[in-house]
Order: C-alpha cells, then structure tokens, then sequence
C-alpha cells in the first residue's frame, strides 16, 4: 500500500484540495441549526419561539436552494473551462456569501444571511458536481473508489468541526455577535486554503482529452502517475481514454448537449444518479446531521450545551468511520455489498430507537439524560458507523464510476442538483417532522432504509476496480470487443508517433 500511496501520491494531493471545498459542504449544511439554536441569536434578531422552527429550517434550507442552482449551473461552466478553474471560480462565489453572513447584524438583518447563505449554496453546489467529476477523472481505477471516498470523510470533518464550533461559542461566548460571526466567519479559512490549493493542481487529463489537446492529457496524466509519458501503463490509459472519446463522439454525432441525456446507454445512468441521491437524503442521516443538537434534545439530551456535545461526539464517531471505511474497504467489500449492509444496518437501529423512543419518552426537565436516553444515543452512534461504510460515501462514488467522460460533467450536475433539491425538502421538513411524529419518524426512516434502499442496491451494476471508460461496456454504450479493437487501435497510433518522434531526434543527432 506504501508503494500506492507514493505512486499516487500526486492524485491524493489533488483530491486533498478539491474536497476542502467539500469541507465547507458539511460545515455549512451544519453550522446554520446550531447558530440558530443560541439564545443572544434569535434575541438579537427578533426571534420568538413560533418563528424559531420556521427560522431555523430557512436558514439551513436556503443554503440548499442556492446549491441546487449553483450544481446544474456549473455544467456548462465545467465543459468549457474545465474542472480546475470552475473550482477556483466557484470558490470565489462562496467566499462572497460567506462575508455577507459574517457582517449580518444590527442594521443588517436576517435577509443578509439569507442572501448570503444562498450565494455560498451557489458556490457549494457547484463545488459538490465538480470536485468528485475532477477528482474521479484523475485517479486511477485501482484506488479510485479510496480517492474519490475521501468526498465524505471531508463531508464528516465539515460537520464535526461545525459542532464543535457551536459548542465552543456556547461555553465560551454565548452573548454578542461572535455568536453567529465567528462560526459564519470560519467558512473562509477552508475556501482560502482551496482556492490557493487549486493554483498547485494540474487539470484533469480527460477533460484535456476531451478538447482534443491530446499532447497536453498526456503530460498531465503522466504527471499524475508519477511516470513518463513513454511509459507503457501510462500510454495504455491514454489510449483508452482516446478509444473512448472516440467512439463517444461517433456515437452521438449530431446530437450535441442532448448526447448527455439521450446517447445510447446513457439514460440509465441518469436514472440510477437521481434514485441514489433521493434514497441517500431519506436515509434520515442529514435529517439527524443538520439538526442534531434539536435530534439530541429529542432523546432525552436538555440543554444546549448537552446536546451540543452529544452532536459533537457523534461528529467525531462519523470522521473516524468514514476514514476507516475509504481507506481499508472502499477498494476491496465492493460497492453493492457495501451498500446493502449498510441499509440493513441503519434501517435495523433506526426500529430499535424509535421503540426505545416509544417505551422511555425522555422527561422534559434535567440536564442528566436518564438510560434510554443514553442507549439511543449509542444506537445513533453506531447507526453513523453503518451510514459511513455504505450510503454515506458511495452515493457520490458510484455515480462519479458511472458517467463518460465527454457527458460525467451533466451526470454529476444533475445528480449533485438532485441531492441539493431533495436535501432542500429534508431541511424544510424535518423540524416539523421531529415535533409532529416523535418516535415514528424514526420508524419512518428504517423502513426507507430496509425497504427501499436495500432493494435498490441489488438492481445496480457492481464498478469496483473497473475504469471509468469501462462504464460504456458495463451499461451497453458499446460492446467489450469493440472497445478491446479499438484501444488497440489507438495503441498503435501512438506507438506509431513515439517511432516517429525516435527517428527524427535520430536524423537531427546525425545532422
């Protein structure tokens, strides 16, 4: 493994500063309930206990409407200048709307948050379509599933260390405009170290490949692969990206931008890029992640900064999880069977803390949670464990293995902008489902988990240790001996221009 990792250890560093932008997903998506939850908050801006709930679930929830535009926007964008730029740009985006939360207050009310917390949606939906295309398009197959994984362990770093911010602010400064500023004000550390990060990364070699800057995807991969741009394994990949392309743009001749959505083979994975997300989002683990601290107060955790700290542990357990999962058994348990455990595993703890819930209602007064309580707590904690080796990471895996290189920029968007849509309508919905179902919404979400998210994961393709130009073969773009015919094909053009370029550097030493 030591070997792998300094082979690629060019890869790591890139997706090390796409995925910080993947960072401020999971800080922001976490910070906006707990900012909301602080008293010297809703005080300052006029907010009483009928308008809290409704408060609370804008302020998370506009942040997901911004995204959803920010995803299906970035297309285009991503097709034209490639990944690198679109990243830069979009970070820049980000960065605006994160200063325009920081300095809300006094004459400046709510409506800069709001405006601001769309603006950074603009900006992080963006980032979420294009980070995981970039990165994916870099890696190679072997340790594709490990790099690309590492989306989620950003995600789970995000959310932690938003819950540790608002636990910090509500020991140490509950009063005074450091309540929302501080914690609206550390979006721009991660977006800073990105931005920078991006100007030492080269471009994703498909995407070059793709603009016909043949020469260019060839120097670029081989400096991804920490090789020679003769080196055999390099120019094989090489010409099987070629191969690919090839066929792609023969295939869908004519058709244009419609080519992404109607070439042959291509609407399935369409489809399978939307279920994953709406099934990802109905799991219930964003529904627990964004409001976590008001999920705690549920189960028996009173007080803010109990629950704050329960949030903060169950942040850590997530992190540590999650890397465990994408670094030892992304690449080696398999995409499906990974998956379906985790479904089970959920769905089976979401039933048990809804009939602990149902039995041992937590009493409404205390700051010492009673058992139950406790063993709910464990149950959810467990429960992320299970989230982080299946439904958590892979969504985004799987769906960056699934699309072609000439159309992953709209497969990614469109699945992107489907998670933002249905994360939208999770944030609006789940305060009124915590307070209105109680322990049924966990009931609610297991049977999701068992009946719906299981049952798909047995339908889809396994793509562990394939190549993302295989993807055509494995969902009928184009059949496997064609393919095989034409990589060798494009072998042996390029090994015709590498005895071209010999024999004239030949004829130039003699002269």
């Amino acid at each position: 493994m030591q070997d792998t990792l300094y082979q690629n250890i060019r890869v790591y560093w890139l997706a090390f500063i796409a995925y910080w932008g993947i960072v401020l997903f999971g800080y922001d998506t976490g910070v906006g309930g707990g900012v909301v939850q602080e008293s010297y908050f809703q005080e300052h801006f006029g907010i009483t206990s009928d308008t809290k709930t409704s408060v609370s679930s804008n302020v998370v929830s506009v942040l997901q409407a911004g995204a959803f535009f920010g995803a299906l926007g970035s297309a285009p964008i991503s097709a034209a200048i490639g990944r690198r730029w679109t990243l830069f740009l979009f970070t820049i985006i980000f960065s605006v709307g994160a200063i325009l939360q920081t300095v809300a207050g006094g004459s400046r009310g709510l409506g800069y948050i709001y405006a601001g917390r769309v603006v950074a949606g603009v900006g992080i939906g963006a980032i979420s379509a294009v980070a995981p295309a970039y990165v994916s398009e870099c890696a190679p197959k072997d340790v594709r599933g490990r790099i690309t994984g590492l989306f989620q362990i950003m995600v789970a770093i995000g959310v932690m260390l938003s819950y540790f911010i608002n636990l910090g602010i509500s020991l140490h400064e509950p009063t005074g405009p450091g309540v929302w500023r501080i914690p609206f004000g550390f979006q721009l550390v991660p977006a800073g170290i990105m931005a920078l990060g991006l100007l030492t990364v080269s471009e994703s070699p498909r995407w070059l490949a793709s603009k016909g800057r043949t020469d260019a995807a060839l120097q670029a991969l081989a400096y991804l692969r920490r090789r020679t741009p003769d080196d055999e394994v390099v120019r094989h990949e090489m010409a099987e990206i070629e191969a690919a392309l090839e066929e792609e743009r023969a295939a869908r001749k004519g058709l244009g931008w419609k080519e992404a959505f109607f070439g042959k083979g291509n609407w399935p994975r369409f489809l399978i890029a939307i279920v994953i997300f709406l099934l990802q989002q109905w799991s219930g683990q964003n529904s627990v992640g964004y409001y976590a601290p008001q999920i705690f107060t549920a189960i028996g955790y009173n007080g803010t900064s109990n629950s704050l700290l329960a949030s903060g542990i169950y942040g850590i357990v997530k992190v540590v999880a999650t890397a465990l999962f994408v670094f030892f058994l992304a690449d080696t348990l398999g995409r499906k069977l990974s998956l379906l455990i985790s479904a089970l595993g959920m769905g089976t703890l979401f039933f048990i803390i809804g009939a602990l819930l149902k039995e041992f209602p937590p009493p409404s007064t205390g700051t010492n949670p009673p058992p139950p309580s406790k063993a709910m707590a464990a149950m959810l904690y467990i429960y992320v464990c299970f989230y982080s080796m299946g439904w958590g990471p892979l969504p985004w895996v799987y769906v960056a293995d699934i699309f072609p290189t000439r159309t992953r920029h709209y497969g990614l968007s469109v699945a992107s902008a489907s998670q933002w849509l249905f994360n939208f309508v999770l944030s609006k919905v789940t305060p009124t489902l915590v307070a209105d179902l109680g322990y049924k919404v966990f009931l609610m979400f297991g049977a999701i988990n068992i009946g719906g998210m299981a049952t798909f994961t047995l339908l889809i393709p396994e793509t562990k240790g394939r190549s993302l130009e295989e993807m055509d073969v494995i969902f009928g773009a184009v059949q496997a001996e064609h393919r095989r015919a034409d990589i060798e094909k494009m072998e042996r053009a390029m090994d015709h221009e590498v005895l071209e370029t010999r024999s004239s550097r030949s004829v130039d030493n003699k002269v």
